[in-house]
């Protein structure tokens, strides 16, 4: 595309440069390639105008900025724009031929439930026959299914990025894309340029204070996304919904907690692989089985069919899709087990606060011990949350296991000691320390009855366990199954034996 015609297209003006190819863009000096564009970003502690001599040496042919400082010249054209990172966001997007405009876009923000509840959307549309991609916060997925990682490995990918996932999600013959917004996203218009149709509002609760400043700073920038959509799925039981009704074109609401709403859950079921409840639908009530634990899960599928329904699929297929879905990686998933093994169950939990609500919610459905493994990251982690680890797994399950978990270049042995040491200190004495995590796996899946389920907390999806100096390939979900297996055999050879 010609710099004059992408300048038009963005509503600026040129002064020079008019028929300059420009083939991609980027904010990242060190990323530009031939042909690219420049966008200098001034951040809190760098100006992106201190980079342009780097970008140009590597092919950019054109800056786009908000004002070149003074006295500095500038060797390629340069476009004056009102807001560098809304101009990332929107050249992009015309540079890339704004995909997002060739399949519907399901939006999903919110402080918690955002994955699950990404991922029940996912599977319900694919449920329902629609090619449908993924574009979340433990990476992306094309129609076919296998999830990747973004280009340049950014957790939530930077606007450029956001539009190459999306091109390639049109490549692919996507019929429908669900993209999950976090607040650093839509606060840095990673996703601006992202044409939703169906906006998804979870609930609000603190988090990222330090980036957003305040309750109605966060607020703001997870609102964006309700604004921007044409339709909006509102949770009942947020209070801040309240606000949000005034911001959305259109609208329809749910609860899983008994507040007036469009769609509504009764009669809920606590089971220990799966929960039941009756969904009251603008279309009709229909019972529900939803192949998770775990109460809070209800509002997620509430907000996961809403969502999707609001895209044409009607609430026969909903129900279907629903008892089909076979979970989120690393998050409360349950590993496959033979009658008469232990329940294993797969999370990512890693703070005293998410490993006190995810202990909580497995003990309502445990009918023997509850178990957990869990460690502590090393490195330049906060130290300070390795004692109330090792306290809230100690006052929650009957047997918490301390181990490795990306201990770095910190002593493992310092991190366990500290762990114990909050154990100790809440007066409990339930804690073995094992150092090799497959080893502590192997202690509690060997060591549990029947009835016990043991939590594998900390690594969740994560596909590397760092040790020392050394990162090793990692898959907890196998090592669980390992354990089992490793389990079946020794009670094999006991049965021969007798």
């Amino acid at each position: 595309m010609r710099l004059g015609d992408l300048v038009a297209a963005l509503d600026l003006t040129l002064d020079t440069g008019e028929s300059v190819e420009v083939t991609g863009v980027t904010h990242q000096a060190d990323w530009a390639r031939p042909g690219d564009a420049f966008v200098a970003i001034r951040g809190a502690r760098v100006d992106g105008h201190s980079f342009i001599g780097q970008a140009v040496e590597r092919g950019a042919v054109a800056v786009l900025g908000e004002g070149l400082p003074e006295g500095m010249d500038c060797p390629v054209p340069y476009v004056v724009v009102p807001a560098a990172r809304a101009a990332l966001a929107d050249a992009a997007a015309e540079l890339a031929g704004h995909p997002s405009r060739t399949f519907p876009v399901l939006g999903i923000t919110g402080t918690d439930g955002k994955t699950t509840t990404s991922c029940l959307a996912r599977h319900l549309l694919r449920h329902a026959g629609r090619r449908t991609g993924l574009l979340s916060t433990v990476g992306y997925e094309l129609p076919d299914g296998v999830l990747r990682q973004p280009p340049t490995h950014f957790t939530t990918p930077e606007a450029p990025q956001v539009q190459q996932i999306l091109a390639e999600q049109v490549a692919a013959g996507a019929e429908a894309v669900v993209v999950e917004s976090s607040s650093h996203a839509l606060a840095l218009d990673r996703v601006r340029a992202v044409d939703f149709d169906v906006a998804v509002w979870t609930n609000l609760t603190g988090e990222h204070l330090d980036f957003h400043g305040s309750m109605e700073g966060y607020f703001a920038d997870k609102a964006k996304l309700v604004q921007r959509a044409p339709f909006a799925v509102l949770n009942a039981d947020d209070p801040w919904t309240e606000q949000l009704v005034s911001m959305a074109t259109s609208h329809t609401t749910y609860s899983a907690d008994g507040a007036d709403a469009d769609w509504t859950a009764s009669d809920v079921v606590e089971g220990p692989d799966d929960l039941r409840f009756t969904v009251d639908t603008p279309d009709g009530a229909a019972e529900a089985v939803l192949p998770m634990i775990g109460r809070f899960n209800v509002a997620n599928a509430l907000a996961a069919m809403a969502g999707v329904h609001a895209l044409g699929v009607d609430v026969p297929t909903l129900i279907a899709g629903l008892a089909t879905f076979a979970g989120v990686p690393g998050r409360m998933e349950m590993v496959e087990r033979a009658e008469g093994e232990p329940r294993v169950i797969v999370d990512f939990a890693h703070t005293a606060p998410s490993l006190d609500k995810a202990l909580a919610t497995v003990r309502v459905t445990t009918a023997g011990r509850l178990w957990v493994v869990l460690g502590s990251a090393g490195g330049p982690r906060d130290p300070s949350k390795r004692a109330p680890l090792g306290e809230v797994a100690t006052a929650m399950a009957d047997v918490a296991v301390f181990t490795e978990e990306d201990h770095r270049d910190t002593p493992l042995q310092e991190i366990l000691d500290e762990m114990e040491r909050g154990a100790r200190e809440a007066g409990r004495d339930n804690y073995v320390s094992i150092g090799d995590r497959r080893e502590a796996i192997a202690y509690a899946v060997g060591g549990a009855d029947p009835a016990d389920t043991i939590v594998l907390a900390g690594k969740g999806p994560e596909e590397t366990l760092e040790r020392d100096t050394e990162t090793i390939p990692w898959d907890e979900l196998s090592e669980a199954r390992r354990a089992l297996q490793v389990r079946r055999e020794a009670l094999a050879a006991d049965s021969a034996d007798s």
